[in-house]
């Protein structure tokens, strides 16, 4: 038989991480509290890194990991790889080129190294955007995984099934290797929309249940948390001022932290996340505009802050009095970084280094993950069915 978690109590599980960008699935592991070490990170990107290492005490291999040999990967003696690909070839924006696209390769050739190596893992992760599952690539990882004796079960979940106010729909593979299985085996080799096999381990009841695409959204609103607890500061209506062309803050309310205070969320910084009237004016009408009240945002992109067309929500500081209010009387600003991360679910003492500008930190959230999506579904993975009582 495989190692299970129970027979492993004493031992933490070894984890490679590839492409860990500044830290979500790290962070996501720890929230789900697998004793697992993390015995190395890749990524490629050296702000990214520099992040991940400010909070982590470790810098990841910035290597090209393409040429990682399967001998490079035996030397880790890895139970388990978890990847967050670059999701360019596989977005509604991006040319869909699958696995035709250079930002594909990479992962395809880690993938092609297991049955390579002599200790490959016992479990895999992957996230990718919606619209991977359709993909070639896709395809490709499925038949490389079968042929190396893993099950799979496949998501699409978002972090307002998790009672999170953010729309951030994402696609995620498990997969083990046999004999090793799922708590939920019913549900292999299918691509669930649902939750419910990582909280309800295991009745024929429930799979017709969790089987069923979810048609709407609103009994997810019903759970989730408004936004305006996920802000770091307020700032009163009475308290703002329309000048000719941009917004001015006099006395402001907050609530911000050291750890606030390291990302570069001061008093003297506000006025920089007030969006401009003149951008306004011209693209009002495509912008996505949220109240502290909204149960829902839109997914911030790495874009976010530098084009407002499709890029993530922007937040109304004054209520509108009538359904005719003008949006230039909404006081319309951006999310704050930190509004970002808590909606990605990062814990409290995540920081970004002092000398990182605002649109790249924006973009490094961007193209980060949700933790609170990652962490039961690693949960999930992680355990074995003999360790259910």
């Amino acid at each position: 038989m495989g190692e299970s978690s129970g027979s492993r109590q004493d031992e933490p599980w070894r984890v490679l991480e590839f492409y860990s960008g500044i830290g979500g699935m790290r962070y996501s592991i720890m929230r789900a509290g697998v004793k697992a070490m993390i015995v190395e990170a890749f990524d490629i990107n050296d702000l990214a890194n520099d992040v991940y290492e400010y909070n982590f005490g470790h810098r990841p291999y910035q290597g090209n990991i393409q040429t990682l040999s399967a001998a490079d990967l035996d030397s880790y003696c890895a139970h388990a790889w978890l990847f967050s690909p670059p999701c360019q070839p596989y977005t509604r924006q991006g040319l869909q080129k699958g696995s035709a696209d250079a930002r594909a390769s990479s992962f395809l050739k880690i993938l092609e190294l297991i049955p390579k190596t002599s200790q490959p893992p016992l479990m895999i992760f992957v996230e990718n955007v919606v619209g991977f599952e359709t993909s070639d690539t896709h395809r490709i990882m499925i038949e490389i995984l079968a042929k190396a004796a893993f099950v799979t079960q496949e998501f699409i979940l978002s972090p307002l099934q998790f009672g999170i106010p953010y729309s951030r729909p994402r696609y995620f593979c498990l997969a083990k290797r046999k004999p090793s299985s799922f708590p939920c085996p019913l549900f292999n080799s299918q691509l669930l929309w649902t939750t419910c096999p990582l909280y309800e381990h295991g009745t024929n009841s429930m799979f017709n249940e969790c089987n069923q695409p979810q048609k709407s959204c609103d009994k997810w609103l019903q759970t989730c948390e408004p936004i305006e607890k996920f802000l770091e500061f307020k700032i009163p209506s009475n308290q703002l001022e329309i000048g000719s062309g941009f917004l001015q803050t006099t006395t402001v309310s907050t609530n911000l932290s050291e750890s606030d205070e390291r990302n570069g969320c001061d008093f003297s910084t506000l006025s920089q996340y007030f969006v401009p009237l003149s951008l306004i004016e011209r693209w009002g009408n495509v912008m996505d505009i949220v109240y502290p009240g909204s149960k829902r945002c839109c997914c911030f992109t790495k874009s976010y802050y530098r084009y407002v067309k499709g890029t993530g929500s922007l937040l109304a500081t004054v209520q509108p009095k009538t359904n005719e209010s003008s949006l230039k009387e909404q006081c319309l600003r951006y999310f704050t970084p930190r509004e970002v991360a808590n909606l990605h679910s990062f814990p409290k003492d995540f920081c970004f280094p002092q000398y990182t500008s605002l649109r790249q930190r924006y973009a490094l959230l961007g193209n980060s993950l949700s933790v609170a999506v990652v962490a039961p579904l690693l949960g999930y993975l992680f355990t074995e069915p003999s360790s259910i009582s």
